[in-house]
């Protein structure tokens, strides 16, 4: 048990947070009408901003539904790859320091 939790404790909170956010990002529904947005210009009553939709965009990409996709946020497919690069260099990283496994 306690090897466990040493192990545990040794995977970086970045890789935890993305695989985290890959993971919120599957489970929201897209076509809700109202969503909790932790975006600071929604926060202030703005009506645009640069990275609303994202997430539910990144939703629909993922559920093969590309033109919703494009149409909500044509920016998806660019932020699944660099999230997942992401993960992949920690990943790497973690092998190389022999901390993993």
């Amino acid at each position: 048990m306690k090897e466990n939790l040493n192990r545990i404790s040794r995977v970086p909170l970045e890789l935890i947070f993305w695989i985290g956010s890959i993971i919120a990002i599957l489970l929201i529904n897209p076509h809700s009408g109202t969503h909790f947005s932790l975006c600071p210009l929604d926060q202030l009553g703005f009506d645009w901003c640069p990275g609303c939709g994202l997430g539910r965009a990144m939703n629909l990409l993922a559920r093969g539904q590309f033109e919703a996709s494009w149409s909500m946020h044509p920016l998806a497919m660019l932020a699944y790859l660099v999230i997942f690069s992401r993960i992949w260099q920690l990943i790497k990283h973690l092998k190389h320091t022999h901390n993993y496994g």
